[in-house]
């Protein structure tokens, strides 16, 4: 049985094209506008959604995603909140792949077997844990294949060659290649060496390569896009939802924007 993700990104390398993942928070300003959010993004061209599961301490986030986490927390948006805003947007679209991205303490509330089945249940395709190491991860794995839940995982410019091959070997979905040493948002991207690092990683994984961090427009897309199979952007969503502003509108501009330089 393969998953969601495998063939979504299938499908994209047949139309020989780029994969476009966007990230939010979920319960970020609210529940009800985040499922609208995810229902723009779709009509707009993103293939993938990373939905951010809001937690006090987001180490791996730059400041603008840790204001998307605390406007959700604020709100009270939880884990079993962002489930079942997954389920809601399943009840129309079945087909755009759904990964839960957020940090250990928040799934290993509720246990690596309930979680998948809940998981399962509705309808997310895939989860990103950032501060899960692989040699720590044996549990969420297991259930995780079981329930063909793909485990996304993070490579960083700074990763050992050795540490880079294992994190591969553990992974499925996608790899998620940090383009920046730092945190998310983070800018200035040195495209020679992204491509030099991810020409590495490619000799060790068959599977997709998506780039994020520090991707917020259609320059910094194009500066990448040749170089792996996607790219994701997340903070400058995260910002656009922060301003309030006629959000539906102003994310589906930038969602066509960077869906139009990825073809």
């Amino acid at each position: 049985m393969t998953s969601k993700i495998k063939d979504t990104f299938s499908e994209i390398k047949a139309e020989n094209r780029k994969a476009l993942i966007t990230y939010i928070v979920s319960g970020d300003p609210d529940l009800e506008t985040t499922l609208e959010i995810m229902h723009t993004m779709v009509k707009e061209g993103a293939d993938i959604i990373e939905l951010g599961i809001p937690f006090s301490d987001p180490m791996a986030e730059g400041i603008s995603i840790q204001k998307g986490h605390e406007r959700a927390l604020k709100k009270g948006a939880s884990l079993i909140d962002a489930l079942q805003l997954v389920a809601q947007f399943r009840s129309s679209n079945k087909k755009t792949p759904i990964v839960f991205m957020g940090y250990m303490n928040t799934f290993e509330s509720l246990g690596a077997q309930a979680f998948m089945a809940k998981a399962v249940s509705a309808g997310v395709d895939g989860i990103l844990i950032v501060d899960m190491p692989p040699e720590e991860s044996s549990k969420f794995s297991d259930h995780a294949m079981k329930n063909n839940i793909d485990i996304i995982r993070l490579i960083a410019p700074t990763t050992s060659l050795d540490r880079a091959k294992k994190i591969s070997s553990q992974s499925s979905g996608y790899i998620y290649y940090i383009s920046v040493k730092g945190i998310t948002g983070a800018s200035n991207i040195d495209a020679d060496d992204v491509k030099n690092k991810v020409e590495v990683l490619q000799t060790f994984t068959d599977l997709p390569i998506a780039i994020g961090f520090g991707i917020k427009d259609a320059i910094s897309a194009s500066s990448v896009k040749d170089i792996a199979d996607g790219i994701v952007a997340g903070s400058v969503f995260v910002d656009l939802i922060g301003e309030g502003n006629d959000v539906l509108n102003m994310v589906a501009k930038k969602t066509k924007e960077l869906k139009e330089v990825l073809g």
